[in-house]
């Protein structure tokens, strides 16, 4: 196993160059600063720099460093949640709105990575949701029927028509969604970056901020190396709050999400997983992810870390799940383990803040960043141009602590390793 990865695994192996960024020194200004390097904070800078504002960009560690650089890289469209779901948690107006702007989401993704060429080995044949019991086809079957009541072009298949896409036999069928793709999501934020520097955006790495203050009708941030004003602020911490930001994490749940990655495999049986160039999850509660990289290596992800005494526990469960799903790999090492922090809200569904006057965010995608990160950059990007509530497709509601947050955690985090201590043994 390589330990050269365990951050980012193997998106660090096969990402392109990135731009060199710098700490941010000495004294600035700009309209709109921007806390966080992932695909929210760098789409706004993007969105920002190309309407002509000044925008500046802190990231506290590496671009990319986040959930941006770690999850699986499906694009897909929506929520976890059911479209009716949605609808019921949040009424008709503000969930029939997110619906269709989440639903456009990988739309947008795969316009900015044409328009911007980005290299992040992007494959726009759709994702597979595969059912892991008739349970789970009779619920894909739900999702199927509410999505093209709202006109998505998905398609629940059978087992006998999913196999084939799939490579496998194990799962009772697959609801295919044409919308969605896969990326490779560190390639992807380091594209980000390059644009939006490219558009005039100014991007600092290694820049947390530690404390902030409002001064009559502007915001200052200060970091190691100097201070920021701003007329706005877009907070796009996510899944990775810290320093100044840090109690953020008190609104969210934390979700951990491991992968392991296969060396390259032989052509001969690489072109029998997952064949037509979609990547698959399961529906299971403890959800299991499946895709192939451009080299063919297979990439298998679920609940909970791979460290902390999980390492080898997880590593026998993707053993023993590459056995039993793809079971013509045979006898085979795994090359890369790495994990992240996915932070969940109550109900799965994302929230709008604004700290004070100038201070906004949009936070917890629930596991799904990709395209509601570029897409709530986008519309950040708008509202600080607008100040207008219709860019955003949520209520605008105050931060409220969850005081049942780290016991929840460990709750998903235990249950993890139980289950996977105990699945596919037989």
């Amino acid at each position: 196993m390589n330990n050269s990865t365990k951050t980012h695994g193997v998106w660090t192996v096969t990402a392109p160059s990135h731009p060199t960024l710098f700490p941010i020194k000495g004294e600035r200004k700009t309209d709109v600063a921007i806390i966080g390097g992932g695909y929210t904070g760098l789409s706004a800078a993007l969105h920002l720099a190309e309407a002509g504002t000044d925008v500046t960009l802190l990231e506290s560690k590496s671009i990319g460093y986040g959930g941006s650089g770690r999850n699986v890289g499906l694009v897909n469209a929506g929520l976890w949640l059911k479209p009716d779901e949605v609808v019921e948690k949040m009424g008709t107006e503000y969930g029939e709105r997110l619906l269709d702007v989440l639903g456009a989401s990988p739309a947008l993704v795969f316009e900015m990575i044409d328009k911007y060429k980005i290299e992040c080995d992007d494959s726009r044949e759709g994702t597979l949701h595969c059912a892991h019991s008739p349970g789970g086809y009779k619920v894909l079957r739900q999702r199927e029927e509410q999505w093209q009541r709202r006109g998505a072009p998905v398609e629940l298949l059978s087992r006998d028509k999913a196999s084939p896409l799939i490579g496998s036999k194990a799962f009772h069928g697959a609801l295919l969604d044409k919308r969605a793709g896969q990326i490779q999501p560190l390639a992807y934020s380091y594209g980000l970056a390059d644009a939006a520097t490219k558009a005039g955006a100014q991007l600092f790495v290694n820049s947390p901020v530690t404390s902030f203050n409002r001064n009559g009708d502007t915001w200052q941030l200060k970091t190691p190396g100097g201070t920021l004003s701003a007329k706005w602020v877009i907070v796009a911490t996510q899944g990775y709050p810290d320093r100044a930001f840090k109690n953020q994490k008190k609104s969210m749940i934390p979700f951990n999400y491991f992968q392991f990655s296969t060396p390259p495999l032989p052509e001969s049986v690489r072109k029998t997983i997952l064949p037509g160039g979609q990547p698959a999850w399961d529906t299971n509660l403890i959800l299991s992810s499946y895709k192939l990289d451009r080299d063919g290596r297979l990439i298998v992800g679920s609940v909970g870390q791979a460290r902390n005494g999980a390492y080898n526990l997880h590593k026998n469960w993707t053993l023993r799940s590459v056995e039993k799903v793809f079971p013509q790999i045979g006898p085979i090492e795994l090359e890369h383990a790495w994990d992240g922090i996915i932070r969940m809200t109550t109900d799965n569904i994302p929230r709008f803040h604004m700290f004070d006057k100038g201070m906004i965010t949009v936070t917890s995608y629930n596991g799904r960043g990709i395209g509601p990160g570029t897409m709530f950059g986008k519309l950040l990007a708008e509202y600080t141009r607008t100040e207008s509530a219709e860019c955003i497709p949520l209520p605008l509601t105050n931060q409220e602590d969850i005081s049942s947050r780290i016991l929840r955690g460990l709750y998903y985090e235990v249950g993890a390793r139980l289950y996977h201590f105990a699945q596919r043994r037989f």
